[in-house]
């Protein structure tokens, strides 16, 4: 596996940096945001866009790019932060977050925003759309990837295991779901509810090749996605062990699924994640 030397990671800590600062940014007026959904893929975005993935912003159309989506749609600033970031847009845009004629809405959409593969976020189509990229990359032998980014939650969702039994039946070796495990959904936490446990059990059952990291972890991360390009005739899912709104306290002690800042919490957000910028090693290029 390869190592992350200590630019590569000074430079990953910073991208995961402006995940979170830009999705404060974006709600500076009272806007209600998913902040946990946001912030517990801030790291598993910032791997995929900004040390692993292939694509071209400036054509992001091209046949070879490995395609990414996130099944977890409601989390989208997340999403929209990492191609700004990336170069598909001005980061000027990222203001206009909800607004009317806006190219970022609040949930995906592929029409309006460049580097979007699918419109989504009615929680457990994302991945079976991807489980049809992946089918005919497959068919056409090529060399993109489709890579996913579901949510815990989506587990409770029929149409998910549908695609995760399709995927399987398939072999699609090409395919891997990153798997957002926070714990949490919209009514609160999914443990003595609809719990999903023995979540591994039922992956492995389906006959996927399964693997666990923390989620924050970009080293962890990377071992993962090398890994996962071994699985030959498997699809790969990487439970990531999360905390929702990891990385910025005053959103993690909220404990709501979508919600307001208020003025104080909004300060208070700017002045952790200005702690947070003083340890970072790398600050753009």
């Amino acid at each position: 596996m390869t190592k992350l030397n200590d630019e590569a990671l000074a430079r990953l800590k910073y991208y995961a940096y402006r995940v979170r600062w830009h999705t404060v940014d974006m709600a500076r007026d009272h806007l209600k945001m998913h902040f946990g959904a946001v912030f517990s893929i801030a790291e598993i975005l910032t791997e995929l866009y900004f040390n692993w993935m292939r694509y071209d912003p400036k054509n992001p159309r091209w046949e070879e790019r490995d395609r990414f989506i996130l099944s977890k749609g409601h989390a989208a600033p997340a999403l929209y932060i990492s191609l700004a970031e990336a170069g598909f847009f001005p980061l000027a845009e990222l203001r206009t977050f909800r607004s009317l004629h806006s190219i970022l809405q609040g949930h995906p959409c592929r029409v309006k925003t460049p580097g979007v593969e699918v419109s989504s976020g009615s929680l457990g189509t994302g991945i079976a759309a991807a489980v049809g990229m992946a089918v005919a990359s497959k068919m056409d032998k090529a060399s993109w990837r489709v890579y996913v980014v579901l949510s815990d939650g989506e587990c409770n969702e029929g149409s998910t295991w549908e695609a995760i039994q399709v995927a399987s039946n398939h072999h699609l070796g090409n395919m891997t779901v990153l798997l957002d495990r926070n714990g949490m959904s919209a009514g609160g936490s999914m443990k003595n509810r609809n719990d999903i446990e023995p979540l591994t059990d039922k992956w492995r059952a389906f006959n996927w090749a399964v693997r666990e990291v923390n989620g924050h972890n970009f080293q962890e991360l990377q071992d993962a996605l090398e890994w996962s390009e071994t699985i030959k005739d498997q699809p790969v899912v990487i439970i990531c062990h999360t905390d929702k709104g990891h990385g910025v306290p005053v959103v993690r002690t909220q404990g709501e699924h979508n919600f307001q800042l208020s003025t104080a919490q909004y300060q208070q957000a700017l002045q952790e994640l200005a702690e947070t910028e003083k340890e970072l090693k790398y600050h753009g290029n």
